[in-house]
């Protein structure tokens, strides 16, 4: 496992207690088991073939690690891409890899820091043989039901930034709801509100439960600031959207929501404002 962070440790974590050996390395040397990635390479059995996870952010990081393991492993070992890459990246991780015999399959993991004792959800993409001698690693991370297998190499990293866009989309539609009950004048306890949706409602799922824990523990939600960042894989699935003419209004929605969450004083609201002053009259408010 190359990168144990919040989601390469506990995914080593649950596949040791599964009963996998696995041998972890990560920058930070108090993490890891082996002071390189060429030692990594070197600690495992080559029988019948080495198996590499990278667990590293998108981009730089995970390209140049694997470009570098095309020339530490052999003909016939593994790489499995388990971060949120661009999927046009992975197809050309596995061309590199091909090209040197290493095998190469995109794993896009769902599930979070609860995935080491639920289970994780992992769409891959990949060659049926290489899925296939994956299996019982797959299945020791897993809940029920939580793989599949989607199609080929590339396939694995573009429905999990599917995945993240509609995650943008549900995340989008509870916060709005949320505030709007929140601003009206009529005493409506709020978290009990979002509480009995998670019960025999319609929009009940996990990311409500989620919402519901996190009430029980800040009911106003008064220990957070209301800044969202965006981690790519909602900007590139409203890319590949433009693409192929797909109308995606509410993860766009969402996505330039989270924009706005990043101005204390918003421009274009300023140009509103004025706008609604010059030709109404309406009160504009001084910064």
């Amino acid at each position: 496992m190359i990168g144990l962070g919040k989601m390469g440790a506990n995914m080593t974590e649950r596949l040791r207690r599964a009963g996998h050996d696995v041998v972890g390395y990560d920058r930070d040397p108090q993490h890891a088991d082996v002071g390189s990635l060429a030692e990594a390479v070197a600690a495992l059995d080559g029988e019948p073939r080495r198996v590499v996870w990278v667990m590293l952010p998108a981009g730089g990081p995970t390209n140049s690690t694997v470009d570098e393991l095309a020339d530490l492993l052999s003909k016939g070992d593994l790489v499995v891409d388990g971060g949120n890459s661009n999927y046009h990246d992975s197809i050309r991780h596995g061309q590199v890899l091909a090209e040197h015999g290493v095998g190469f399959v995109d794993a896009g993991v769902s599930g979070g820091v609860w995935g080491v004792d639920d289970g994780y959800c992992i769409m891959a993409g990949g060659r049926d043989d290489d899925i296939a001698d994956l299996r019982p690693i797959m299945e020791a991370l897993v809940t029920d039901e939580g793989f599949a297998h989607v199609g080929p190499v590339g396939t694995g990293h573009f429905v999990k930034m599917v995945h993240n866009g509609v995650e943008y989309a549900l995340m989008e539609a509870y916060a709005e709801g949320y505030e709007l009950l929140t601003a009206v004048d009529l005493d409506i306890d709020v978290p009990a509100s979002m509480e009995v949706w998670r019960h025999g409602s319609v929009v009940r799922s996990w990311l409500l439960d989620l919402l519901a824990d996190g009430l029980r523990t800040d009911p106003g939600l008064t220990q957070v600031r209301g800044y969202a960042e965006d981690s790519g894989e909602g900007r590139w699935t409203i890319d590949e959207a433009i693409d192929h003419a797909v109308p995606v209004p509410a993860i766009s929605a969402a996505l330039f929501a989270r924009f706005a969450s990043r101005q204390d004083d918003s421009p274009a609201m300023r140009v509103i404002a004025t706008l609604r002053n010059q030709f109404g009259g309406h009160e504009v408010r001084s910064s």
